[in-house]
């Protein structure tokens, strides 16, 4: 993990510290409380760095916060784990990613733990990515752009790579797979529908693999 680049003015560490003592409650007898309170402090310099809209960067530091320490327990055997776990990572994860994530978790009916990251994560979720995903029935209302840190990647059992070279760690154990999709941002959406029905079929694919292995 790293370490925060400084530290959050005194109304924003208040915030922090409620969502480590709620968090502290959720996780109670996995993570002892100075170690939960460091993922929330450190999460919120992750997501500050890289985040361009910093409106809502307290709640989603609380998100995804949550997110890293299930992941960090998951991999560190500390929490039972029932489903198989996939990782979708791209560059800016506002485009592929988020989609592939959003299609596989609207498939697999939660027989399959997703999430998505991004090597350089920056931006917004285009509205033809959303658009070309509500016209299959696919929400992503709630998505936003997150880091690629190690203990996502550690807990996957198959990790999708698209278009971001060589960034993401490679550890023995799993399935890594590289998709050449195209990319959806900047494009109109007569050409997003293409590039979604592209990731639908490979995830459709990828998640029959999974169920009847």
């Amino acid at each position: 993990m790293t370490s925060a680049p400084h530290v959050p003015h005194r109304h924003v560490a208040d915030q922090l510290d409620r969502i480590a003592d709620e968090l502290a409650d959720t996780f109670r007898g996995v993570f002892a409380s100075d170690t939960v309170t460091r993922f929330v402090y450190e999460t919120h310099a992750l997501l500050d760095e890289h985040a361009t809209i910093k409106t809502h960067l307290v709640t989603l530091t609380g998100r995804f916060a949550k997110q890293r320490l299930t992941d960090y327990g998951h991999q560190q055997g500390l929490t039972r784990v029932t489903v198989p776990q996939v990782l979708f990572v791209c560059v800016h994860n506002v485009g592929r990613s988020q989609m592939a994530a959003a299609l596989l978790d609207h498939h697999a009916f939660g027989k399959v733990t997703v999430r998505s990251a991004g090597s350089q994560p920056q931006g917004a979720i285009p509205e033809t990515v959303t658009t070309a995903l509500a016209e299959l029935g696919v929400g992503l209302a709630e998505a936003y752009p997150k880091p690629l840190t190690d203990e996502v990647v550690r807990a996957a059992d198959v990790v999708v790579t698209m278009g971001c070279g060589d960034t993401c760690p490679v550890y023995p154990g799993k399935r890594y797979l590289d998709w050449q999709v195209a990319d959806p941002l900047g494009r109109p959406l007569e050409q997003v529908r293409p590039i979604r029905d592209d990731l639908d079929r490979r995830v459709r694919s990828l998640l029959t693999e999974l169920l009847d292995g």
